[in-house]
């Protein structure tokens, strides 16, 4: 947050949220579909749940790539242009070791494990993004220029479809945006992410769907209430005549209303009502505060957050980017999210997955910098029943590639699934009535559950 660069293929990160907004009438409309869009999906028939173990995903998406073999994976003994310049440092379970500028995170390394013989075979954005959000290889003739979700539902979008909502809070929220492969593809408007679009770091945040601006008084709630409906008068007698099912979209309109005054939500969403030192232990930018906002809105019974944080696509000056901006932001987030969960006794009942589309070439290029690489990097993966402080796989001498037992996307989508208590070979049907599996035959990461 705060740059505006270009990944490598000339997509730029700019910066689209919509600070402190107080657009109602915008906010009334969108709520409002996805409210209804979700009543829709209710009636819809969905396989039951394998088993319903009442478990939240949490995932942190480090959007352009993060260097593992800087961070979880690193090579000490390597030639120099593959080591890099940072040295590892102990973690608080014997026998790990983390990347020096991780050394919160390594306090917390009994939470989590690290899967370092994962990798897969595309090294592009979009479609490495696509994979991995999803868990499938995007087709053949893929075209960058078409948006990747298109193609699959996100994991998100499968969890809030097979698993709904919890009370009065949205199945599956994006924070602070929604990622290009993060919608629902086939699986319609009733799958799609709430996204918050606004910055919780940013001082007059406010959800722009849900909690009105500190700034903007009950009566002037209703006071728009009142210019909305005097402005629709109108519209809503020539829909009437067009369209019956006018009166059931003014039903949500005055339900998403009814929402936005709701001490739930108010809850969930209200990040200010957070002690100033735990905002600071996160850390008061961006990621942390996104990682806090993801802890609240699954403390609400919110089934799946995810997080995406920009600017890993370090082909130039990685070290010097990773060690004074990317690395900081991501120690105090990532070592406080852990801390938190497991504090407040949600760690066991929130999957937490830590990972980018893929990592960074172990060769280090002419601009000390690291390009993509998608055959071998690390996920990290905590929480949800699995077992902590553990390491499964290796990667090669160089982290190359990996040297045993190598997972993959499918392999990750399957066990996430297993998890949260939906089988990863049920399926749903495409438009043109093909039946494609949850979990595309992935295995059970069986050495973490």
């Amino acid at each position: 947050m705060g740059h505006n660069h270009a990944f490598c293929d000339g997509i730029h990160r700019r910066d689209l949220l919509r600070v402190g907004s107080a657009g109602l009438f915008g906010a009334s409309f969108s709520l409002a579909g996805l409210l209804a869009a979700q009543a829709r999906g209710a009636s819809e028939p969905a396989r039951p749940a394998a088993d319903k173990r009442n478990v939240s995903l949490l995932i942190l998406y480090l959007k352009g790539g993060l260097s593992t073999i800087d961070t979880f994976d690193m090579k000490p003994d390597a030639p120099a242009e593959f080591r890099g310049e940072f040295s590892p440092i102990a973690s608080n379970v014997e026998g790990i070791q983390v990347g020096e500028h991780l050394p919160r995170v390594a306090r917390q390394m009994d939470k989590f494990s690290l899967i370092r013989s994962f990798g897969h075979r595309n090294s592009d954005h979009g479609a490495a993004d696509h994979y991995m959000l999803t868990g499938y290889h995007p087709l053949a003739g893929f075209n960058p220029s078409i948006k990747p979700n298109n193609q699959r539902p996100s994991h998100g979008s499968i969890v809030a479809r097979k698993l709904g909502p919890r009370g009065s809070v949205p199945a599956y929220v994006c924070v602070p945006r929604m990622h290009e492969s993060g919608g629902a593809a086939y699986l319609g408007p009733a799958a799609e992410p709430f996204v918050i679009e606004a910055d919780p770091a940013a001082p007059d945040f406010a959800v722009p769907d849900i909690v009105p601006p500190l700034v903007l008084e009950a009566d002037r709630v209703a006071s728009r209430r009142d210019l909305l409906a005097r402005v629709d008068r109108f519209q809503r007698g020539e829909e009437a005549k067009a369209n019956r099912r006018a009166a059931t979209v003014d039903a949500f309109r005055s339900r998403a209303f009814d929402l936005m005054t709701s001490p739930e939500a108010k809850r969930a969403f209200d990040i200010q009502s957070e002690p100033a030192a735990l905002r600071d232990e996160y850390g008061r930018h961006t990621l942390g505060q996104s990682c806090l906002m993801a802890r609240r809105l699954v403390e609400a019974g919110v089934r799946c957050v995810t997080v995406e944080h920009t600017n890993w696509d370090t082909h130039d000056n990685n070290f010097a980017t990773l060690k004074k901006e990317l690395l900081p932001y991501l120690d105090s987030a990532l070592s406080t999210l852990f801390r938190d969960l497991a504090d407040r006794g949600l760690l066991d009942t929130t999957l937490v997955m830590v990972t980018g589309e893929f990592g960074r070439t172990p060769r280090i290029n002419g601009n000390a910098g690291r390009d993509h690489w998608g055959p071998s990097f690390t996920v990290a993966l905590g929480g949800g029943g699995l077992k902590g402080g553990m390491v499964v796989g290796k990667s090669d001498a160089r982290a190359e590639k990996p040297a045993e037992n190598p997972y993959g996307p499918e392999d990750l989508s399957a066990t996430m699934y297993h998890l949260l208590g939906i089988d990863p070979q049920d399926e749903f049907y495409t438009p043109e009535g093909r039946p494609v599996k949850l979990a595309n035959d992935g295995r059970l990461i069986h050495e973490l559950i």
